[in-house]
Formats: structure tokens, sequence, C-alpha cells
């Protein structure tokens, strides 16, 4: 009697224990997007359903498990926290359940668990896995895309460059140039010339840094520092502005005077000098002239391998005149070209006959007037 009413209490704790946790096949919780792949200052945002499979009513309180510390979360239902959920027997409730991923953070693979809990204990789970794309970091990014440009002095260059906010905050950042003495920088944003920029947290703008350079800035690299300063973060980057120099080539005589004048069939040796008031040397120069038609023009050097800033050279042309040439003013253009620049002087030339002629001609016309007085006399008037 007493095996059989041992055997039943055995067998009444049993079904109890087996009765006791329906629920934990009861109660499922389901979403399709378990495993993400995100960004450091990324929010999640989950979309679960809770399944009650029973016939009676759950009612239901969650917890996350094992999330890693300094992550945040958010349940929420209808667009209001929820404290105790409950579901009707053979329906279900949808729930959003937010992950806010920490900017300083690591790059490697995070599990955590959505747990719910019904009225009498039992527990069904959600499993989640989040995988980190990059290394987070909670400051500021400023990066150009090109920083290093070259140009000659006259040249304004324009670096790309973008901010990227990594702080949970919202920031303006002042925008600041360490550059040369004499140097302008200005930060352009939309076409719009700023000294100050706002950046939504996890966000990131995009800006110009137009560099100008003065006038004599001599042919050199220079470095110049700017930086985004907000509150409490900053970033600085380094641009790098190579000069090749200016290019100016002047052509003039050497007493600066371009006029001339010449003989018909004659001669004239003009001093040309090229000057470079550039920053940069200029190399083979080459010298030409355009001359009237029949003129011709001899240089005793008609190229110079390097002319460096500041210097000059003297070539001697030598312009003859055409004999055919009449009285009058000519104009021959003299060239100077280099691979780098070129320059030009007109010179006006004027064209005077010979003296023979005019004596010549001084003759002729003292004869025909002997003659007409001879004729006078001899014959007079009849």
């Amino acid at each position: 009697m007493k095996k059989k009413i041992s055997l039943m209490l055995a067998l009444s704790l049993l079904l109890f224990a087996l009765g006791a946790n329906p629920a934990s096949a009861q109660v499922l919780l389901y979403t399709p997007y378990t495993g993400l792949a995100v960004t450091p200052g990324e929010t999640i945002d989950y979309s679960v359903d809770v399944i009650n499979d029973g016939d009676d009513i759950q009612h239901l309180t969650f917890d996350m498990q094992g999330l890693p510390e300094g992550w945040e979360y958010q349940i929420t239902s209808g667009g209001k926290a929820v404290q105790q959920l409950s579901v009707r027997g053979n329906e279900e409730e949808s729930l959003s359940v937010e992950v806010n991923v920490p900017f300083d953070v690591e790059q490697e693979d995070y599990e955590f668990t959505l747990v719910a809990t019904d009225q009498n204990g039992n527990r069904s789970t959600l499993p989640f896995i989040v995988t980190l794309t990059e290394e987070g970091t909670d400051a500021t990014e400023l990066n150009v895309d090109q920083p290093n440009l070259q140009g000659q002095t006259d040249s304004s260059f324009s670096y790309s460059a973008t901010i990227r906010n990594r702080t949970a905050n919202e920031q303006n950042y002042a925008l600041t140039a360490n550059a040369p003495e004499g140097w302008a920088v200005v930060f352009k944003s939309g076409g719009d010339n700023i000294t100050s920029i706002t950046v939504e947290p996890n966000s990131e703008k995009d800006l110009t840094i137009d560099v100008i350079p003065p006038e004599n800035a001599s042919a050199d690299t220079y470095e110049i520092e700017v930086s985004a300063a907000g509150s409490g973060t900053q970033a600085e980057t380094t641009l790098e502005t190579v000069i090749t120099g200016s290019y100016d080539l002047v052509l003039t005589t050497q007493n600066e005077t371009l006029s001339t004048d010449i003989q018909a069939g004659g001669d004239r040796v003009i001093d040309l000098v090229i000057q470079n008031n550039g920053t940069a040397p200029v190399t083979n120069v080459e010298l030409s002239a355009s001359t009237p038609t029949d003129w011709e023009t001899e240089f005793d050097n008609s190229t110079i391998p390097e002319i460096g800033p500041g210097e000059s050279a003297t070539v001697k042309a030598t312009l003859t005149a055409s004999n055919e040439a009449i009285a009058g003013d000519y104009v021959t253009t003299f060239t100077a070209s280099a691979q780098e620049t070129s320059a030009e002087a007109d010179i006006r030339v004027s064209v005077k006959t010979s003296t023979a002629w005019g004596i010549v001609s001084i003759l002729i016309i003292g004869a025909i007037v002997v003659g007409i007085y001879y004729l006078m006399r001899k014959y007079g008037r009849r």
C-alpha cells in the first residue's frame, strides 16, 4: 500500500513538473534579421514579433542579457516604452527593440539575447549577433582627398575635405588655418565662405579649402596646418602646396627705346634685352623676328639655354632693310619664346632714302631749270 501511495505521489510530482512550464513552449520571439553588420555609433532597430501559441493570456516582461558595456537599449510598442506586455492566446504583438552602438568600440562580433519572462517565470529567448565593420572612436576626423597640390605662384589651390563627427553630440566646429605670412586660406561650404560648420552626431559634411599664395611666393614646398575644433574634440590635418614659380618674360631694348631709323638697303644693330621677372627660371629661350617684306634679321645668339629669376640676357639683332624700301615707318616684331612663356616687342623703324639719291635729284631739278632758262633766252617770245 505504501509503495502504491509513493508511486502515485511521484507520478503527481512529475505531472506537476511537466505542467509547470507550459509557456516555455507557448511564447516565441521572432525577427528575421538577428545578425547585422553596423558601424560605430549606429542605432539598430529590431522589429520583434511576440507570438503566443497557447490558449491562455501571457503577461510578459523583457530584458536584454549579455549586452556589452556601454551599449544601450530601449523596448517600445506603439511608440511607448514597454514595462510589461500582455498577449492573448493564439495571437501576437510587435515590439521595437533599439540598440545603440557606442562610438568607442572595437571591431569584432558581439552577441546578446532578448529575454521574455512570463508570469510563471518561464522564459523565451531571441539571440542577436552584431558585427562591427570598422574600429570605432569617440572623436572627430578631418580628411582631405588630395592633400598635396602643385602649381605656379598665380594659381589658386583648392582642396576637397570632409569633417566627420564621430561623437554622440552635435558639434559646431571652428575652422582655422596656420599659413605662411601673406598667404590666404578660405573655407567654403555650398559655395559660401565660412569660418565654422555644424555637423550632426555620427555624420559628416564636405567643405572646400582654397589656398591663395602671395604674388612674390618663391618656388618651394609649403605646409599649411588646418584645424576643426568642436566642444571637447578637434581634428587637424596638413595641406602641402608646391609652388613651381611664376613665369614673367619681358623683351625690350638696352635703352628701352622701341624705335630706330635705317637707310633703305642699309642695316641697323639693335641690342635686345630679355628680362626674367618671374620667380622660376625659363629655359631654351629662342629669338625670332617678323619683318617687312624683303627685310632680313640676324641674331648673334638666337638661343639662350636658361635665364634665372631676376636675371637678363642681351642679344644683338642686325636688321637689314630692303633696297626697294621707300621712305616711311615700318614695324618689326621681335619674339622671345621659352618652354614656359614668351614675350614680344614691336620696334618702329623709320626708313630714310640714301643721300646720294637726294643729290642726284637736286642735280636733275637744277638741270631742268637751266634748260628751261636757256630755251627762253634763245627763242624768247615771238
